[in-house]
């Protein structure tokens, strides 16, 4: 395509009109004296519209616009990795060395490393026929993670030549008989979504450690989930607790508006975080976009697409991605702010229109696939939720619930109570739970899904006698709703409650998360034997079996402990009169 310059007719904050371009929709353009990266985003006869992705103060009309002929491309190859971009992909290490702590317009800088040298291991040779993304070699890009040279997902022939050695990632590392010259970088649009062979069912759950999201509220591998909450109900910590225990093989963090005084703990501590499965810096198997909400607010939504192409990338090499979005709600009032400066007709709440499409667009970019490769990798999403005043009616929360599968929502009141995680365990909910159940009942235990359900309708019945006993207080309950409810209470607080910072609390595996249910369920059943025998509920609820439960989850080796806990139970119950 020809690449020419137009000029700058209308500014109105971060959206440009501009006329004598030929550019296409979602073209990247430079706008003003100062070449602002910028995308086109609306074609109007002769006029374009843009959505600068910079500041734009000081520009004004007649400045110049020049088309780059290209889409915005993420830069995807060996060196993403510990990555810390801003939005549009640009190192902020790399920032700060070209412009000090403020950055400067009109800056641009590589999203990977163009001169660092790489050791590249051939493994296909002179002769085959490669298909499009077919491994062609690989590089060490950290210890435990081996990064995949593919063959572009638009590209397939026969290699001429094929060389292994030290090569930075511009270097021609393969040619095919068509002249075609294969670098180990590649450029992706960002809002295409890279292909798949199949997309899978989603039938293998994803491990977290957390019991509430385990045990009741499952998300599958590839699979999408809600958190919305209020201020302060703990989404940031929920997010680095799932980066950090989650069985996944690369984190891809984004940052999306959030306040800046967040992100950059958030910047100190990621790096701090160490991987509990390998002992080496989280930050190796990371990436980290960061655009805080003092910057150009369409910049946003960059930063969501990037993130996510970058997911995808590392997905078709086979691995486990899981994506964290926090929030997808600034990602929406930025769409918000940008439809009503396009005087656009508003729709509930001011968002525009084609909310829901775009966080469809964005969440079905999830899922466990068979790659162009043959080999099996996923993208599992979860995008956080910034309600204002923790109202979950309002549009974005809708939206999400929409077209997430699983909601976990976090309750202010159940913060209050220094509750953690603050997952309401009845407003939540995972639609994955029937196509997960065979998996559990191969996996952990035939039980798993009994009791699980069981625990369950404890804890509702338990909600329900919760508004007697504000009226009338426990003593005016008959002897079996006052267990009902110590076991509701076991469940919640032994169970359901679970410390982030605890070095063995912090993570719970399948079979511990089992065994810890059961017992409290069997002390449920003895203490109604008990009640039927006619042994009083106070001599009942007095057993020291039932502190001495609450201690096993702190307990690492605790299948000893648990076995002495549940056979002092069963020797109290026994001798009970």
């Amino acid at each position: 395509m020809e690449v020419g310059t137009g000029k700058v007719h209308r500014v109105a904050g971060p959206v440009v009109q501009a006329t004598g371009l030929k550019s296409h929709m979602y073209d990247l353009v430079l706008v003003g004296e100062e070449g602002l990266m910028s995308e086109i985003i609306g074609i109007a006869g002769d006029k374009h519209v843009i959505q600068v992705y910079e500041d734009t103060d000081g520009v004004k009309p007649g400045e110049p616009v020049k088309e780059t002929g290209a889409p915005l491309v993420a830069q995807l190859g060996p060196g993403i990795l510990t990555s810390i971009y801003d939005g549009i992909q640009r190192p902020l290490p790399q920032l700060v060395e070209a412009s000090g702590n403020f950055i400067s317009r009109g800056l641009f800088v590589d999203g990977i490393d163009h001169k660092k040298k790489w050791e590249f291991t051939a493994v296909a040779k002179k002769g085959d026929k490669v298909e499009p993304g077919q491994t062609i070699g690989t590089v060490q890009e950290q210890l435990l993670i081996k990064h995949k040279i593919m063959m572009p997902p638009d590209t397939r022939g026969t290699i001429k030549e094929i060389h292994s050695g030290n090569f930075n990632v511009e270097d021609t590392i393969c040619v095919l008989e068509d002249g075609t010259e294969l670098p180990m970088i590649q450029y992706w649009p960002v809002r295409r979504a890279r292909p798949s062979r199949i997309k899978q069912a989603p039938t293998i759950p994803l491990r977290t450690g957390q019991r509430v999201i385990d045990g009741f509220f499952s998300l599958a591998k590839g699979g999408t989930a809600a958190i919305p909450g209020g201020f302060g109900t703990g989404k940031t910590v929920m997010q680095q607790t799932l980066s950090k225990w989650s069985d996944v093989d690369i984190v891809v963090y984004v940052g999306c508006g959030e306040r800046g005084n967040e992100m950059a703990d958030l910047l100190h501590e990621f790096p701090e975080l160490v991987d509990p499965r390998t002992d080496r810096p989280l930050m190796e198997r990371s990436i980290v976009y960061a655009n805080t909400s003092n910057m150009p607010v369409a910049a946003r939504e960059a930063s969501i697409y990037t993130g996510i192409t970058t997911a995808e990338y590392y997905r078709d090499m086979g691995y486990d991605v899981m994506m964290t979005a926090d929030s997808t709600s600034r990602w929406a009032e930025a769409m918000r702010e940008l439809s009503s400066r396009l005087e656009e007709m508003p729709g509930e709440e001011g968002y525009p229109a084609y909310l829901g499409a775009r966080l469809a667009d964005f969440y079905e970019r999830s899922g466990r696939v068979t790659t162009l490769e043959g080999t099996e990798g996923s993208i599992s999403i979860v995008g956080a939720v910034s309600p204002p005043g923790g109202d979950f009616t309002e549009p974005v929360t809708q939206n999400t619930l929409r077209i997430t599968k699983v909601f976990w929502a976090l309750d202010s009141k159940l913060t209050q109570r220094r509750h953690f995680p603050s997952i309401n365990w009845l407003d939540s909910y995972s639609l994955y739970d029937l196509a997960l159940e065979p998996w559990f009942v191969e996996n952990v235990s035939p039980d798993w899904n009994k009791n699980k359900r069981r625990a369950m309708e404890i804890l509702q019945e338990n909600a329900e006698l919760e508004e007697i006993v504000m009226l009338v207080g426990s003593d005016a309950l008959p002897e079996d709703q006052q267990l009902t409810l110590e076991v509701a209470r076991m469940i919640i607080n032994f169970w359901l409650a679970q410390s982030a910072f605890h070095p063995v609390d912090t993570f719970c595996p399948y079979k511990k998360q089992f065994d810890l249910l059961k017992a409290i369920l069997e002390y449920r059943d003895r203490a109604f034997e008990a009640l039927a025998r006619g042994v009083p509920t106070d001599v009942i609820l007095g057993t020291p079996s039932k502190d001495a439960l609450a201690k096993v989850r702190l307990v690492e080796d605790y299948e000893p402990e648990l076995a002495k806990v549940t056979a002092q139970m069963e020797s109290e119950f026994k001798t009970m009169s």
